[in-house]
């Protein structure tokens, strides 16, 4: 199948223009475009320029239209609330355009922005749908994100409108979700005319009734509207991405482009039509959400999941399991980290024992670095295909894959396979020029990018060339490091600024902690490059051990030192590991190497708005002091 794999990956580079036309044949346009591909003004690069079409029209009332009404469109499970209930496609068209409806009516217009501030609920994916109806452009941001970092988000995006609840649900409790809106829109520049919130039964917000709304009152009255034929290269969507200098970036996607790009995935890569069943566990503020719990699914007419939950705890790691199971799930997508989650806690696979799989047909894992040994037990214990694939917030969709759906190639742990379909993908060194076979350097994309990437950054035009194209003219930085092996599979092994030069040896530090997941004890680990006065830096692992494990930590980091240095030798200079609770990572499984690279150089270092648990860093810390780091907070 690789030879397929390859012909297909070779005529999509060949002729983009006739490779994206027939795959934009799958998606419904008001009227055709006059190009294809518009190159007039790159490195800004425009696709199918001239045609009109309507992302929420090809997600939602097409399906209608058809007469597939009455099938589920989003299937809403919650078991931090304990209810669950299905949305047809019809009923979803009937929410989206009376949202749609009241939007319009308060004078929110094609090109207007509107900021989404909600929790893992329905109507989160109803006011993307509405904004995509009538034009406007939405930017979701995650529910429950400090006040701070929403106002920078909504001086940034300037949003005529915004959509919050009451509150979010967290293992932890009830999270108030109003008190953080008004604390943002007090210290925001930008001043918002409109609110619409949803107040949920766990906690009722109190609303400003010269600027607040209740979304259930409005609703109810207000009007429905017809999906507005839009540009396709007219923006669908914001979605802010951390940056180096503490501004957010915000990506930009178009209309057709996207679309068309979804469309083409689902199939070929995830292996869904029209009717089955898929899941992204994931949430809508990140850009699995917006791909793959919203846009994707309903473009083909499948059926989404929309999961309020964790993959532990809520209430034990077989509830991801029991989920597929119960509601027919075709194929399943999440993060490694959710999978060392469930491993961590269940590392015999005890959950997994009474419970009947025989519909799902692949597992994908994407978001974080996937280590063979996470992979092994997945494959291991569910006994289905589990596939790496790679992709970026930039990108929103993927760069490297196993096209499930097409023609399924061999699984190489580490890797996630080939280039898709429309991304030239390249590995290069400092001067820019391609490095040998099993050679790691930078990871870079040629221009054009395929259709569905980030057109710019939003009003930075500046900021997108430097960030991403002033480093090696003609191609996208990706800012990952890796190789490619004889075959062309892609490994990626870190972050380009994850590199540790040990005395002139650069080492990933993918690879240190691929061996360190081999020990048995071990359920996951992080490791990062620290100063060292000799050898200029040194790695330093910290692992989390699976629960039940006994061993004593003076033997258990003799035996990590060892295998370390049986894997990679003995340049490596691996001698500083020490284990831990918890790693901190952001809501989407990231571990933030970066910031514990600081704490342990005692550089400053700001804490990111989507870290999942604060108190990690803490944990962090200490454990760095203790181990001759971290000597002096800054």
């Amino acid at each position: 199948m690789i030879d397929k794999n390859k012909q297909l990956h070779a005529k999509s580079i060949a002729t983009p223009e006739t490779f994206w036309a027939e795959a934009a044949s799958k998606i419904d346009w008001f009227s055709s475009w006059d190009k294809v591909l518009d190159k007039t003004e790159a490195p800004f690069y425009h696709w199918f320029k001239g045609g009109k079409m309507n992302t929420c029209y090809n997600a939602v009332d097409r399906h209608v239209e058809a007469g597939r009404g009455e099938q589920i469109a989003l299937q809403y499970v919650s078991p931090v609330t304990d209810c669950e209930y299905g949305i047809s496609y019809r009923e979803l068209q009937a929410q989206v355009s009376r949202l749609a409806g009241y939007m319009d009516s308060i004078g929110v217009k094609k090109g207007d922005r509107v900021v989404i501030y909600m929790p893992m609920v329905p109507e989160t994916a109803f006011a993307m749908l509405a904004c995509a109806r009538i034009g406007a452009i939405h930017s979701v941001v995650f529910g429950g994100f400090a006040a701070n970092e929403l106002a920078t988000r909504i001086n940034d995006a300037k949003p005529k409108l915004i959509l919050s609840a009451s509150c979010g649900i967290e293992p932890s409790g009830v999270i108030a979700y109003k008190p953080l809106l008004d604390a943002a829109l007090e210290e925001a520049c930008h001043q918002v005319e409109s609110c619409l919130i949803l107040n949920r039964s766990q906690l009722e917000a109190k609303l400003k009734p010269e600027r607040d709304n209740d979304w259930q009152s409005v609703i109810a009255t207000a009007p429905n509207i017809d999906c507005q034929p839009l540009d396709a290269t007219d923006p669908l969507y914001i979605l802010y991405t951390s940056g180096t200098t503490g501004q957010p970036k915000g990506v930009v996607r178009d209309n057709g482009g996207h679309a068309v790009a979804l469309a083409w995935s689902m199939k070929n890569i995830y292996d869904i039509n029209a009717g089955d069943t898929f899941w992204a566990a994931s949430d809508v503020g990140w850009v699995v959400g917006h791909s793959y719990i919203v846009y994707g699914p309903l473009l083909v007419g499948a059926t989404s999941i929309l999961y309020e939950g964790k993959p532990v705890g809520t209430p034990d790691p077989g509830v991801f399991w029991r989920t597929i199971a119960k509601y027919k799930v075709k194929s399943f997508f999440t993060a490694p980290t959710a999978i060392r989650a469930i491993k961590r806690d269940d590392p015999y696979g005890d959950f997994l024992k009474d419970v009947e799989l025989t519909c799902l047909k692949n597992v994908f894992l994407a978001g974080e670095r996937c280590d063979p040994d996470t992979l092994h037990w997945a494959e291991d214990r569910l006994n289905k295909p589990v596939i790496d694939h790679w992709w970026q917030t930039e990108t929103g969709w993927p760069v490297a894959a196993n096209l499930m759906g097409y023609a399924p190639v061999e699984v190489k742990p580490g890797s996630p396979a080939l280039a898709v379909p429309g991304y030239k993908v390249d590995v290069v060194d400092v001067m820019g020029d391609e490095v040998s076979a099993n050679e790691s350097g930078n990871v870079v994309i040629k221009l054009p990018l395929p259709p569905g990437t980030l057109t710019t950054l939003w009003q930075n035009e500046q900021r997108y060339q430097d960030s991403y194209l002033s480093m090696y003219p003609g191609y996208y930085l990706t800012g990952d490091a890796g190789y490619k092996d004889e075959d062309g599979y892609l490994y990626i092994m870190s972050r380009i600024d994850d590199i540790i030069n040990v005395a002139g040896h650069r080492l990933s530090t993918g690879r240190f902690e691929e061996v360190l997941c081999q020990h048995e004890a071990v359920a996951e680990a992080a490791v990062i490059g620290v100063k060292d006065v000799l050898k200029g830096q040194v790695p330093l692992g910290l692992v989390v051990l699976k629960k039940g494990v006994t061993l004593d930590e003076d033997e258990l980091n003799r035996q990590l030192r060892s295998l370390v240095r049986q894997e990679i030798g003995p340049v490596a200079s691996f001698r500083l590991v020490s284990a831990v609770q918890k790693l901190p990572k952001t809501r989407s499984g990231k571990i933030l190497r970066g910031t514990m690279r600081n704490i342990a150089d005692n550089q400053s270092y700001k804490v990111p708005a989507t870290i999942e648990d604060p108190a990690t860093i803490d944990i962090v810390r200490n454990t760095l002091t203790r181990m001759g780091y971290a000597d002096a907070q800054v």
